[in-house]
């Protein structure tokens, strides 16, 4: 059986997503990393830094919050941070930029380097009621639904790390994407096949 992965289109896949009559995808959360190239103290930035959450018995990191943009880091004694909750790249690198100066205003020196995307999530309201047993049936082999485990699907595309969480609502979560794009090709090849398991409402 041929899968949804394989078809193609010269229509641009963000503004083919758009024309999609659903919601979405709506980022999220994303998760990134960089090296600040520089060893932290983290007992100094829990005591001089505000917003900040350490317990070491229970994780190895310093917690930072920040307001604008809305994001946490958490950052590592070996000079290793994470950005996560951001809603948009540009966000999270902006948060980035501020989370270092912040760590420069306590007396560390670092400097950034290899920030990378690791993980966005974003949701998709696809505005229809899915046949979960259909959706795996047709689609086993890009599937996995263990419904007395987990009340969504599984959906892993074709040469991607991106898989989506189904679910009978319609809704649907994307996770693994590493660029704001891939979110649209995605949802833009998903949304065919959804659309085939669709419960069909009859007319009284």
């Amino acid at each position: 059986m041929a899968s949804p992965n394989d078809r193609t289109s010269s229509v641009s896949t963000r503004n083919s997503s758009r024309a999609l009559p659903i919601d979405g995808p709506k980022i999220t959360n994303i998760v990134c990393g960089v090296n600040l190239n520089c060893r932290f103290e983290l007992k100094t930035i829990a005591l001089y830094g505000r917003n900040v959450t350490y317990y070491p018995k229970k994780f190895n990191a310093a917690i930072i919050r920040m307001r604008e943009p809305k994001a946490t880091a958490l950052v590592f004694q070996t000079g290793k941070m994470q950005v996560l909750g951001a809603k948009s790249v540009d966000d999270a690198k902006l948060a980035a930029r501020k989370f270092a100066r912040m760590l420069q205003k306590m007396g560390f020196s670092p400097r950034m380097e290899g920030f990378n995307v690791q993980n966005i999530v974003a949701v998709v309201d696809t505005k229809m009621i899915i046949r979960l047993e259909k959706l795996h049936h047709d689609h086993y082999v890009y599937s996995r639904w263990e419904p007395e485990l987990f009340p969504g699907l599984v959906y892993r595309f074709h040469e991607s790390k991106v898989k989506a969480l189904v679910f009978t609502t319609g809704k649907v979560v994307l996770l693994g994407s590493k660029q704001e794009e891939q979110l649209d090709e995605c949802i833009k090849l998903l949304y065919p096949v959804l659309n085939e398991c669709r419960v069909i409402e009859q007319n009284k």
